[in-house]
């Protein structure tokens, strides 16, 4: 009977034993799933941001409101409306006239006040890229250095290696009149010998870099710094560790240091966040534009097939070669297949997909907004963020569905939000070949409200006026 029981008792360990090795592979393959996923995001975060900041030459034209949230709601709100005001440096004035500032951007008239002042104020702002926002923390922590003190006295944390590089070059075009101020880049491979204190005033780069140099290398004394800014606060979060290492390196700092941070967007783990890492903050939030059908006119045209859809795209290009057009397609596929049998009709189109480099993108957008190509042929990769002013024609070459084949209505208004910005007038053509996309194409009629009216390719006279 012993026996028996020991035999069975082992039975059960083994099967458990089983049963745990499978739940544990299980597992493993979940959670790397989950940090492959993760990954996915961050880098998607980072390279948009990236992308917006390689192809930001000037700010955006914004009509946005800005509303701000005082640490001390009785104290008097100031703001500017030339650099003058701000008392800067001469140098730095000059280096802000010679980056084609001509006045203070929205965010920037109410935030350089505060991040001006003395004693120094907390602040977290929320903005979208090309609101003036890194001019703004750059001109801030070039004001508050001693040029006279040889150590460390300004941090900037970024998320990426890349951001960081843009930033710095905001310092160094911002900083031109001002050689006596040095920076420096905590980034992965920048190696420096063990034991050395670091010389320069402003240490730019990664939360981990940044860390070893305060805790481990000890290159950086923590307790002398007296500006601390964490840009791209929302691409951070979405960082394994950046999150954690930015608040360590926040932890080493003197209490009276001052603490900036700024995000695009402000979900409730951002400002969880954003609270951990600044004390007793002032809160400036950029209201977004709010995308809108308002002043697009849409229409739908009627096909069989792609080559028939290529077709009607033919006959509809005549009527929008003088202004510049985006057209997407659900796949790199159809978008490769698509560019090219429009080059081989003799157009100048550009291609934008996924799989290039943040970089390739950039160029690829950089040429389209100097009108050298006038036509774009893309996936969702352009569907937001982007902003091309001159843009007037949108053409859904795929409608947009999501995974399981429904109506993607999000996309679809990020997609032909593209045209009709700036209070301009816009125009948005949806091709459509099949039961399928007709019906996809009523449910998002139903979804804004808005009617979608048939476009006859025979008669594009009322189109040319609209696009052009």
């Amino acid at each position: 009977m012993a026996t028996d029981s020991w035999a069975q008792a082992v039975d059960e360990q083994e099967a458990a034993a089983e049963s745990s090795s499978v739940l544990g592979l299980l597992a493993a393959q979940f959670i790397f799933q989950a940090c492959v996923a993760f990954t996915c995001l961050s880098e998607n975060k980072a390279a948009q941001s990236l992308l917006n900041k390689l192809i930001r030459n000037n700010l955006v034209n914004t009509t946005n409101q800005v509303e701000v949230l005082q640490k001390d709601p009785n104290s008097p709100l100031y703001s500017v409306k030339s650099f003058e005001e701000l008392r800067l440096k001469p140098q730095l004035l000059q280096g802000v006239y010679a980056m084609g500032f001509n006045r203070p951007s929205k965010i920037q008239e109410t935030a350089l006040p505060m991040m001006l002042a003395e004693p120094p104020q907390n602040l977290i702002a929320q903005s979208q890229s090309g609101t003036g926002k890194t001019a703004a923390f750059v001109l801030a922590m070039l004001s508050h250095v001693d040029p006279n003190n040889k150590y460390p006295q300004c941090l900037c944390v970024s998320p990426t290696y890349e951001l960081a590089l843009q930033t710095g070059k905001v310092i160094e075009q911002m900083g031109k009149y001002y050689p006596e101020v040095k920076l420096v880049y905590a980034i992965r491979g920048n190696k420096l010998q063990r034991g050395m204190k670091l010389q320069e005033q402003i240490v730019i780069g990664t939360p981990g870099t940044m860390l070893d140099w305060c805790s481990k290398f000890k290159f950086i004394d923590p307790k002398k710094i007296r500006v601390f800014v964490l840009d791209e606060a929302d691409v951070m979060i979405a960082t394994q560790g950046h999150q954690d290492q930015s608040i360590r390196i926040q932890r080493m700092l003197p209490k009276n240091c001052q603490m900036l941070l700024f995000s695009a967007t402000f979900e409730e783990s951002v400002w969880n966040f954003a609270q951990r890492i600044v004390p007793d903050p002032n809160i400036i939030k950029l209201k977004r534009e709010e995308e809108t059908l308002d002043t697009i006119k849409q229409y739908f045209v009627l096909c069989n097939s792609k080559e028939e859809k290529f077709q009607a795209l033919c006959n509809i290009y005549g009527a929008i070669t003088i202004a510049q057009a985006m057209i997407f397609c659900h796949t790199r596929k159809t978008a490769g297949w698509l560019a090219g049998e429009l080059s081989r009709e003799g157009h100048q189109v550009a291609l934008l997909s996924g799989e290039m480099q943040v970089e390739q993108r950039a160029a690829v957008i950089e040429r389209f907004r100097d009108g050298k190509e006038k036509v774009l042929v893309t996936t969702n990769v352009c569907a937001r963020g982007i902003d091309v002013e001159q843009v007037s024609v949108v053409i859904n070459f795929d409608l947009p569905v999501d995974k399981d084949g429904n109506p993607d209505n999000e996309t679809y208004l990020h997609r032909i939000g593209r045209t009709g910005r700036f209070g301009k007038r816009g125009l948005a053509i949806n091709m459509v070949d099949s039961r399928m996309s007709m019906n996809i194409l009523n449910r998002i009629q139903e979804h804004f409200n808005k009617r979608i009216e048939r476009l006859d390719t025979d008669d594009l006279d009322e189109i040319e006026k609209i696009a052009n």
